[in-house]
């Protein structure tokens, strides 16, 4: 009886052993099959990764000059073969301003090969531009049918459209921490993206820093300027000092804020792995920009000084000729306003056959 009822205990702990071992060989299986899912999964993802970061073509050093050259607009002259030379120099060579001297750019870049045809504003503001004052299902088709305008103005530039967004408003108040200016939240700027993504087209994000500085507001944008296809832009009108509030003076942004947010997007550059980013400059008066001969273009960011004067086609031109082209950083950017541009003694915006007469033809349009 103590003889059977032993072997029934060994045979017990014989079965209990081999369930333990079994359980335990399932569990490393399972661990092991985890692990290798995990991995795979972990191998797909790079793989997926390296796959979306597109292989750019190098710089064509030849025909970005080329195309620079046929920007700047210089004089010309007629020869005896018919053909057209840039106008010969007299007893004093001709210096001239255009193209502008700046590095080549790292190879994706957007300008000069493309033309960027900008709707420009606020979503919470009727008053502040296109993209408050009409619904997307309106304004959509407004901007493509500009970008088309301009397409056909100058057929061997290609269009770009662009959601101009003012993610920092200057303020008339001065807000909880006295900065005047407010903050866009993060549901705004999503907007813009998928408006631009309808249009196949690219952001830029406007700053109006108030009595706040461009050191503290870009950076709150990082994680959008990580994205390739947002860009920045900072308007110096709203760049107040002393105590000014936005609206009472015409503010600045010297070279020093300007080169801080260009070397602040080109470590973005760096560090994602992504084509040259554009950083706009509002401008309509000199003192708007101050030590412009300092501004340092860099291969990972292309600076566009952008005329933000509106008026007749007159006093607009005179503004582009006296503030803009005589101080060249890089490439240039032209305003047309739907409202402003036709307060009197306007009666007319500018077409864009006419912006594309100036020397230098702009890169950059904005309709406000």
């Amino acid at each position: 009886m103590k003889a059977g009822r032993l072997l029934v205990i060994v045979a017990g702990v014989c079965i209990c052993l081999v369930l333990v071992y079994t359980i335990g060989l399932n569990a490393i299986s399972s661990v092991e099959y985890n692990r290798a899912d995990a991995e795979t999964k972990n191998a797909t993802t790079s793989t997926a990764t390296v796959a979306k970061t597109p292989v750019l073509p190098a710089l064509d050093k030849a025909a970005y000059d080329a195309k620079l050259l046929a920007l700047a607009n210089r004089p010309r002259v007629a020869t005896s073969t018919g053909t057209s030379t840039p106008k010969a120099a007299s007893t004093t060579p001709k210096i001239y301003l255009w193209p502008a001297k700046a590095p080549y750019p790292n190879a994706g870049a957007l300008l000069p090969f493309k033309r960027i045809v900008a709707y420009y504003g606020n979503f919470y503001s009727k008053g502040m531009g296109v993209l408050g004052k009409y619904p997307p299902s309106q304004m959509i088709p407004m901007l493509q049918a500009a970008a088309a305008e301009w397409l056909a103005a100058d057929p061997t530039t290609p269009v770009v459209p662009a959601i101009d967004y003012i993610a920092v408003t200057a303020q008339g108040s001065a807000g909880k921490d006295g900065k005047y200016r407010l903050r866009m939240p993060d549901s705004q700027i999503d907007e813009a993206l998928t408006l631009a993504d309808q249009v196949h087209g690219i952001v830029i994000l406007d700053v109006q820093v108030g009595l706040s500085t461009v050191q503290t507001e870009v950076p709150l944008l990082a994680k959008y300027l990580a994205m390739p296809n947002v860009h920045l832009a900072l308007d110096p009108e709203f760049a107040m000092h002393g105590g000014a509030k936005p609206g009472t003076v015409i503010g600045s942004l010297d070279a020093t804020d300007i080169n801080w947010a260009a070397n602040y997007l080109a470590k973005i550059v760096q560090d994602n792995n992504l084509p040259p980013k554009i950083l706009v400059i509002h401008r309509f008066t000199e003192e708007m920009v101050t030590h412009y001969k300092q501004i340092t273009p860099l291969p990972e960011v292309q600076v566009v000084m952008d005329m933000d004067g509106w008026g007749s086609p007159a006093k607009k031109n005179g503004t582009y000729t006296r503030v803009i082209a005589p101080e060249p950083v890089q490439f240039t950017g032209f305003k047309l306003f739907y409202k402003n541009d036709l307060l009197a003694p306007s009666t007319r915006m500018m077409t864009p056959s006419e912006v594309l007469r100036l020397a230098p033809a702009p890169s950059f349009i904005q309709y406000q």
